[in-house]
């Protein structure tokens, strides 16, 4: 026995050895990756793309913070246009300047201030003839009307190529900021002759906290606050394990991991975000790292309301046959929600989210509803079970369970309602300033339903009451505390146990049975 229990801590002490040095190699090799940009936009060889009437390449979009002590500005460097040859060739007979492009920057309720269209027609960036009767623009350049707020704004910047030169240089520029609201960058070329153009070079987009973007930037705080919460818990449930260390259940070292887990997410969402905002850089294999500890948290979180779901530890020793299922669907939605989770956060660099996470989102989606749906069935299962042997604290405590699920989904249901119409009604994103909701909902009701779970199965004296136990028969749990202090003649004990065996062989054929029909 004692040989067998120190097997099993040397193969625990090199899982855990294994898992410090994975995670030790993944920070080390951070430290030498090439960096994402965030509100550093980088623009390597990136071409424009035809749009309408223009040639255009849109430089990014973010949430910017005006601030009178600190200036908020989008600041231009080594910005470098080049053209084809044939191109340089067809503006080789004209003088000087040729070949014009445009920076054009604007607020998001300034965007019909950008563009016109003639006689009720196809909106146009470019200036045509027709608009230039109608609208007095220049035919060649960008159609822009003046803000009602201020005139000087949209801002338009003139980069132009110089005789049959291939490159053009634009000068380094600094635009501050005078009001909050979402800005918008684009580069546009109105002349046809400069199709297939290319840009590289850099923009910094400064806030007056830092280069965090708008839509981030209360998350860095709200991971403050998640992390404290975390550690609270953690501190209130340690000090239960270590009291009733004795008594606790294996469902319980499932829940220690799930708040070790939810911890060391949130400290490293904090740092991923307060190095993106000291830096505008932002490392690829550190926020790699973030996102799948976040992903193995919610596997293993989902993974531990179902199996407590299916009376795991309370109705049944193991799961049985539904183990391998268990753990198949447990692999798949964390592949879901990693890829998920890698094309919505790895490599952000704008406000804005992107087309692809719409595809990913729907796997991940079908997955939860897929698990929601078993978890509900089990309970329900789990919940006749423990009505039939009449044992009513587990039944309590199971119908507690049940309610406040009821209400995460209820919640979740109405969250989601929410969401849909909250990106509906907001298409430019300039409700940017409480975007970071939508995001810290889900972490906040993840860690109500954890203190939910941790109250109903906090360790005690009482925690091995809870666990399975093959002895258990169909009387109530104020007859088995009686049993316990009232002595029984040895003829009635011989019944007890005959009737305790019998109803042990209904319960095994009954979880035998339940386990095929799953």
């Amino acid at each position: 026995m004692d040989f067998t229990i120190q097997m099993r801590a040397t193969r625990t002490r090199r899982r855990n050895k294994g898992i410090f040095l994975t995670l030790s190699l993944l920070l080390l090799l951070s430290l030498f990756a090439n960096p994402t940009n965030a509100s550093i936009h980088i623009y390597d060889n990136q071409t424009f793309r035809e749009v309408g009437n223009a040639y255009l390449l849109s430089g990014g979009s973010e949430g910017i913070a005006a601030s009178l002590s600190t200036g908020s500005y989008i600041r231009f460097e080594k910005i470098t246009f080049w053209r084809s040859k044939d191109a340089a060739d067809k503006h080789s007979d004209m003088e000087h300047s040729t070949g014009l492009i445009q920076v054009i920057i604007f607020e998001a309720a300034d965007r019909n201030n950008i563009g016109g269209s003639a006689y009720g027609g196809q909106r146009a960036i470019c200036c045509t003839p027709d608009l230039a009767k109608m609208e007095g623009c220049k035919q060649g350049e960008v159609i822009r009307r003046p803000s009602a707020i201020d005139i000087n704004w949209p801002i338009v910047l003139n980069v132009q190529f110089r005789g049959n030169y291939l490159y053009a240089n634009m000068d380094y520029k600094e635009v501050s900021i005078p009001k909050t609201g979402m800005y918008n960058l684009f580069f546009v070329a109105c002349d046809p002759k400069l199709k297939g153009l290319v840009m590289s070079g850099k923009t910094l987009w400064k806030n007056p906290d830092g280069y965090l973007p708008g839509r981030m930037a209360p998350l860095m705080k709200f991971y403050v606050f998640m992390s404290l919460a975390y550690v609270v818990l953690g501190i209130i449930w340690f000090t239960q394990y270590v009291r009733f260390w004795k008594d606790v259940l294996q469902l319980q070292h499932c829940i220690t991991a799930v708040i070790a887990l939810g911890l060391f997410e949130m400290i490293l969402w904090y740092v991923d975000y307060v190095n993106f905002n000291n830096t505008g850089m932002r490392p690829i294999v550190v926020t790699t790292l973030v996102v799948t500890v976040g992903a193995v948290r919610k596997t293993v979180s989902r993974l531990l309301i179902l199996i407590v779901s299916m009376g795991y530890g309370v109705v049944r020793p193991t799961l049985g046959g539904l183990t391998s299922k268990v753990l198949l669907l447990g692999t798949t939605f964390f592949l879901a929600t990693e890829l998920l989770n890698i094309t919505e956060y790895v490599g952000t660099i704008n406000d804005v989210s992107g087309r692809a996470r719409l595809f990913l989102v729907l796997p991940d989606a079908f997955l939860d509803a897929f698990l929601i749906l078993w978890i509900f069935t089990s309970l329900s299962r789990t919940l006749e079970q423990l009505q039939a042997k009449r044992s009513s604290v587990k039944l309590d405590m199971y119908r507690k369970f049940s309610n406040a699920l009821a209400v995460t989904v209820i919640a979740s249901v109405a969250w989601i309602v929410y969401e849909v119409y909250f990106k509906a009604t907001d298409p430019f994103n300039e409700k940017w300033q409480s975007a970071w909701i939508i995001t810290a909902f889900w972490d906040i009701l993840a860690f109500a339903l954890l203190c939910v779970i941790c109250y109903l199965w906090a360790p005690s004296q009482s925690s091995q009451r809870y666990a399975y136990s093959e002895e258990v028969g169909e009387e109530s749990d104020d007859e088995e505390s009686q049993s316990l202090t009232r002595g029984k003649p040895e003829g009635d004990i011989g019944l007890v146990k005959q009737e305790n065996s019998r109803s042990t062989e209904d319960l095994d054929e009954d979880d035998s049975e339940e386990d095929k029909r799953e």
